[in-house]
């Protein structure tokens, strides 16, 4: 299990892999946007920037260029020339370095702690991905329900149940490359009674013991914040709709109390205008 860190969980998914860890995550190449939920950092490369090495030199060029002109009015100013060189070479060298980062595709690096876990396996990258948005739903359920829960236990209980859900992902990942080796070392022509194919045959029957107990736990995990999700969401759409119903009830009571709308006003406008009509048609008649 990773146990979430002084400052929290890091959760960090490339084209590769997802890096779970209570360390703070670091790229490999590319560049990263960090967002924080909680007490979990979601780290997810930036995409490239698509500039080929011809168009970064260009626009190296262009600023060593400015520089270069910079530098010689502040020389001509009383500056030192070394410290405006010295300046315009750093800044510089720092843009082509972030252009050569930026134009790579972002991938993590792999932190050498051995509290994080990786996943490669997709099957396993699937569900853990399934288990943060979720996680996220839960999140937003805690703002309207400020009342009834500790946002500081919850993030707590949410944080620590995702790290669980990492180790045992990453264990599950193990199993399956060993489940799918003896299955693989079951292709021979050796006989049933063999000793090497009966100690082959225990030891898949261990392995498929490990499979069916890591899917339990993750799918134990991967219910409990499903359900606190619809618990929340239901919870928030059922004080809506009592909310709606209390303001219908008052704008109801408002309305009943005004009294029954007047109906004189609809008959009498109908008299005076039967009364024009008759008017008009016999000064129309001539009588």
């Amino acid at each position: 299990m990773v146990a979430p860190g002084p400052k929290g969980l890091h959760v960090g998914i490339d084209a590769e892999k997802i890096v779970v860890s209570p360390v703070p995550l670091k790229m490999r190449t590319g560049r990263a946007r960090r967002v924080r939920w909680g007490s979990v950092t979601e780290v997810v490369p930036v995409p490239p920037s698509g500039r080929s090495r011809p168009e970064r030199v260009r626009v190296a060029s262009q600023l060593a260029l400015v520089l270069v002109v910079l530098s010689a009015v502040l020389s001509a100013l009383g500056i030192a020339w070394w410290a405006a060189a010295s300046g315009s070479i750093a800044l510089v060298a720092f843009v082509v370095v972030e252009q050569a980062r930026a134009a790579r595709t972002g991938l993590l690096a792999v932190p050498k702690s051995e509290d994080a876990h990786v996943l490669h396996a997709v099957e396993e990258r699937a569900a853990f991905e399934r288990a943060t948005v979720v996680a996220k739903r839960v999140r937003r359920t805690w703002p309207a329900l400020r009342h009834m829960i500790d946002p500081g236990d919850a993030d707590h209980a949410l944080t620590a149940a995702l790290a669980e859900l990492a180790a045992i992902m990453a264990r599950r990942q193990q199993v399956r490359r060993l489940r799918a080796e003896l299955a693989d070392a079951t292709r021979h022509d050796l006989p049933a009674d063999s000793p090497a194919v009966q100690a082959l045959a225990e030891q898949r029957l261990r392995v498929e013991a490990l499979w069916r107990s890591t899917a339990a736990a993750a799918n134990r995990i991967l219910a409990s914040i499903n359900a606190a999700a619809l618990a929340g969401e239901n919870l928030i759409r059922e004080q809506r709709i009592g909310d709606t119903a209390r303001e219908a009830e008052l704008a109801i009571s408002r309305l009943t109390a005004a009294g029954p709308p007047r109906t004189e006003a609809g008959p009498e406008l109908a008299e005076r205008t039967a009364a024009v009509i008759t008017a008009y048609r016999e000064l129309a008649s001539g009588r």
